[in-house]
């Protein structure tokens, strides 16, 4: 029994190292521009959702950021899918959205994709919510575009 533990420990353990030791592609913090592929509609399109913040780390774009800096993670929905199931290439990665709440306005850049949004929803840096409102209300409603 004891055995069998160590065994399952040790497997845990050597998965965890290979998933770690993998490559990320584009490391690069530098912003996508948008490509001649971005359609004026997509781009052009006010879109409304939930509005949160979350503790930024290293995102689905495959850079690492802090909460200091104004970047975001779309809804899953409305972020995927990815080029061969790759989010580090990710078109969406890169692109800057202005958001808007209660007549204030933050330009972010996507970085991240949130699992637990709904298409629209927003998950900001901390530093990028308190542009909008105080950190205290959670969660608030808002508008964004691409820009």
């Amino acid at each position: 029994m004891y055995f069998s533990k160590t065994l399952a420990v040790t497997a845990l353990f050597s998965l965890l190292q290979l998933a770690a030791a993998a490559p990320v592609e584009d490391i690069s913090l530098a912003a996508r521009e948008p490509s001649s592929t971005d359609s004026l509609e997509t781009r052009a399109t006010v879109r409304s959702g939930d509005f949160t913040y979350y503790a930024v780390g290293l995102g689905a774009c495959g850079w690492w950021n802090n909460d200091s800096e104004l970047v975001v993670a779309m809804a899953a929905g409305d972020f995927d899918p990815s080029p061969g199931g790759n989010p580090n290439k990710n078109p969406n990665c890169g692109k800057k959205i202005k958001a808007t709440y209660n007549g204030k306005t933050v330009t972010v850049k996507v970085v991240d994709r949130c699992a637990g949004c709904k298409k629209g929803d927003l998950d900001f840096s901390p530093t990028a919510f308190s542009k909008l409102a105080n950190k205290s209300l959670g969660r608030i409603k808002g508008k964004w575009e691409f820009v």
